[in-house]
């Protein structure tokens, strides 16, 4: 259960870092992305919220029935650093979904209720050995059920870099009194 453990810590961090990051993206610029071709912050922590509740849930529905077996083989796949690093950069496989974008205080209270459920849910969970469900991760391979939940917080730590990037590259709209 030292694995469960850690993935709680990194995933307490991960949030720490994301909503230190987000601090630096005014809330008036909130919904407006740097370019064309980057999210807005508030597109970054919508794609965050979607794919916490879409782990969450399926972790949910699957450790309801009984694991079934996997190959050692099924269950190799790359490793969950490479999510962190920003290396390769991927587009999502999952659509966004504008209708839960909002305001910067509205969608930072929902990021932290999804991780708020994501950890009571753990927690819920951590008197019980999870680690024959695995599945499938669009771009990893099979995920065991701890490394999924690893997986959110090097997922959110890689898009900690990615709105540190949004802000420092928003038009800075501070009128310059020098003359």
């Amino acid at each position: 259960m030292s694995d469960l453990k850690s993935t709680i810590e990194k995933l307490v961090r991960a949030q720490q870092g994301l909503l230190t990051a987000a601090d630096s993206v005014d809330a008036a610029q909130w919904n407006i992305p740097p370019d064309l071709t980057c999210w807005s912050a508030a597109q970054l922590v919508a794609h965050l919220c979607q794919v916490e509740r879409g782990v969450l849930a399926y972790a949910d529905r699957v450790i309801r029935k009984t694991a079934l077996p996997v190959t050692f083989l099924k269950r190799l796949h790359l490793p969950i650093a490479l999510v962190e690093s920003r290396i390769i950069k991927r587009k999502s496989p999952i659509a966004q979904e504008p209708e839960l974008l909002g305001s910067k205080e509205t969608m930072l209270a929902q990021l932290r209720s999804v991780r708020e459920r994501t950890l009571a849910f753990l927690h819920e969970t951590h008197g019980r050995d999870l680690s024959g469900y695995c599945w499938r991760h669009p771009f990893l391979g099979s995920l065991s059920f701890y490394a999924w939940f690893t997986f959110v917080a090097a997922h959110q730590i890689r898009h900690t870099k990615q709105m540190v990037e949004i802000a420092r590259n928003l038009p800075n709209h501070v009128a310059n009194s020098q003359k």
